[in-house]
């Protein structure tokens, strides 16, 4: 049997993509954080044979999971004929506790797909050698934040005249990007754990017919070109700005929607009214970003670490589920870690 183990990160959107069309294709553009510390990894074993699949997590069969793989590995065999005549077992897990607000679909997938773009390169390297952005369009058939997690430490995904060869098939990385974001910092407070009420896809499918949906698309783009400057000048103030804006805007769509819908908790709102205070107080550049949930992101430069902790230890510990918070940094993607009759990674 053949194999490959993948280590993929997740990331955090800064400009948000919500609601997508037919393919796993956004309806607008998004940038995205690549995060370095909180990663799934994944071993891919395959044989030849008729189709099949088997999944482990955190070293136990996981059967619940299979009718979203299926369905992924469906839509990929409609590119890849080779999948159909492969068994293949997957074996995955992660750096961080499942439930706890990071966007484990995004590092899941994204393993997936480089593992599978691995998986290709073994049947035929000559013609198709492992591909990044094969992968990202790959990982995107599963979940499609998850086109932006191969790369790093910035991707944008999505068309827009503001990026030459951005497009909505895969991420494409940020190349100006100046030294202060770089080094980036992402605090995740833990406000809630477990499943949301609605789940991201549902949420994607609402804002078909939404009625601010058009004005969303054009904002996203407009932002997006702002945001790309800002991270070329390293306007650090105007992040700030732009970043808890998209987040709200994020909630305010979910809120609106028909039927609509409320992830943020109490203890969410509070942890924003505290890194506001925060910030007027002490003139640290300290923002919040949000994902669809409850849970809080709490980005700064690596220059204002030590304090940004003792914040979080004193003050806005108190505000997550038993007290508890991640640390994490950007990192530079998704990579392949040991392969087993695979061509070098």
């Amino acid at each position: 049997m053949q194999s490959v183990t993948v280590l993929a990160p997740s990331n955090i959107a800064l400009v948000k993509y919500w609601g997508k069309k037919e393919g796993q294709r956004p309806w607008n553009p998004s940038v995205s954080f690549t995060l370095s510390s909180s990663c799934t990894q994944t071993e891919l074993r395959w044989e030849p044979g008729l189709f099949g699949l088997s999944f482990w997590f955190e070293a136990a069969p996981k059967p619940a999971f299979l009718p979203k793989l299926e369905q992924f590995f469906d839509r990929l065999a409609a590119l890849v004929p080779e999948i159909r005549e492969h068994r293949f077992e997957i074996r995955s897990q992660n750096s961080f506790p499942h439930s706890s607000g990071i966007a484990s679909s995004a590092s899941a997938f994204a393993a997936l797909g480089l593992g599978l773009s691995a998986f290709r390169a073994r049947l035929d390297p000559v013609n198709h050698p492992i591909d990044v952005h094969q992968a990202s369009s790959w990982a995107r058939l599963g979940s499609g934040s998850a086109a932006r997690s191969i790369e790093g430490p910035v991707v944008l995904w999505g068309e827009t005249e503001h990026c030459v060869g951005s497009n909505s098939e895969y991420g494409v990385r940020v190349e100006d990007v100046h030294p202060v974001f770089k080094n980036y910092r992402d605090t995740i407070l833990l406000i809630e754990t477990g499943s949301k009420s609605v789940s991201s896809t549902h949420g994607h499918a609402l804002m078909n017919g939404h009625a601010f949906g058009p004005a969303r698309v054009e904002m996203a783009h407009r932002n997006t070109a702002d945001l790309l400057r800002i991270l070329a000048t390293g306007d650090v103030e105007g992040f700030v700005d732009l970043v808890e804006s998209e987040a709200l805007v994020l909630h305010a769509l979910m809120m609106s929607s028909v039927p609509g819908y409320l992830l943020m908790r109490p203890n969410t709102l509070a942890a924003i009214e505290q890194v506001r205070a925060f910030r007027r107080d002490t003139g640290v550049p300290l923002c919040f970003t949000l994902d669809a949930g409850a849970n809080v992101h709490l980005l700064y430069p690596e220059d204002f670490e030590q304090t940004v902790h003792e914040f979080v230890t004193s003050t806005l510990s108190s505000l997550c589920a038993k007290g508890a918070y991640l640390c994490d940094a950007l990192g530079t993607g998704a990579k392949i870690l040991n392969t087993n009759g695979l061509i070098p990674a």
